[in-house]
């Protein structure tokens, strides 16, 4: 066959083409898929517990707090808080994968996205009804997010960082959300009843959905 009429290789493509498929292992489709719909309802539950007002959850706190302090918003803390934590994964020598870059951004989004059209609940029983529904949205978007396997959130990654430097996933998380806890009440942040609901029931629920979740590996 003339030259000229030979198929064309281009190397870059093929090396993105093999990129590509080492971040993101098919199935493709329904893993981006997932981590979108997760990360999507992982900030709705956030904020129907930070409109509930009977306490957010840990993290949310912190971010409250700041928000109190400088005006910003609590998804755009989320936001700065997710990205100065994948700087302490640098030592703690953890790899990001791309669920992680798009938690750091799209958790905070959907937070003040949702928070724009979320009614406020003026009563306690609806009030109630926000803190259960946040909890149970949540627990279902941890385990879609982390059932994509396109790697962990940055807080997540900070606590598995700190377990593999010696301490129990039990003591560094506990260690950590105590910290941040703290740290959200002394700037203003709202914790409550419902810190404590949600502190108690994401363990569980995350064990029911992860697993029901997960997308199988594609030999």
């Amino acid at each position: 066959m003339p030259r000229s009429l030979q198929p064309r290789r281009f190397p870059a493509a093929s090396r993105v083409a093999s990129l590509a498929a080492r971040l993101v292992p098919a199935p493709r489709p329904r893993r981006l898929a997932q981590l979108l719909v997760g990360l999507h309802l992982y900030g709705i539950g956030g904020a129907l517990l930070l409109a509930a007002d009977l306490g957010a959850m840990p993290w949310d706190v912190l971010h409250q707090g700041l928000a109190e302090r400088t005006g910003l918003t609590v998804g755009t803390w989320s936001v700065i808080v997710g990205a100065l934590l994948m700087l302490l994964w640098i030592p703690l020598r953890q790899r990001p994968g791309p669920g992680t870059v798009s938690n750091v951004v799209l958790v905070g989004l959907s937070v003040d996205l949702t928070l724009l059209w979320l009614p406020d609940p003026h009563t306690l029983p609806l009030r109630i009804a926000y803190l259960a529904a946040g909890t149970v949205v949540t627990g279902a978007a941890t385990g879609c997010y982390i059932g994509a396997r396109l790697g962990p959130g940055p807080r997540d990654g900070l606590m598995t960082g700190l377990a593999e430097r010696g301490l129990s996933i039990r003591a560094a998380r506990t260690a950590i959300e105590v910290a941040v806890v703290a740290a959200g009440m002394l700037l203003g942040g709202t914790a409550g009843v419902g810190t404590l609901v949600f502190a108690l029931a994401i363990g569980p629920l995350a064990q029911v959905c992860i697993p029901r979740m997960q997308v199988p590996e594609r030999k």
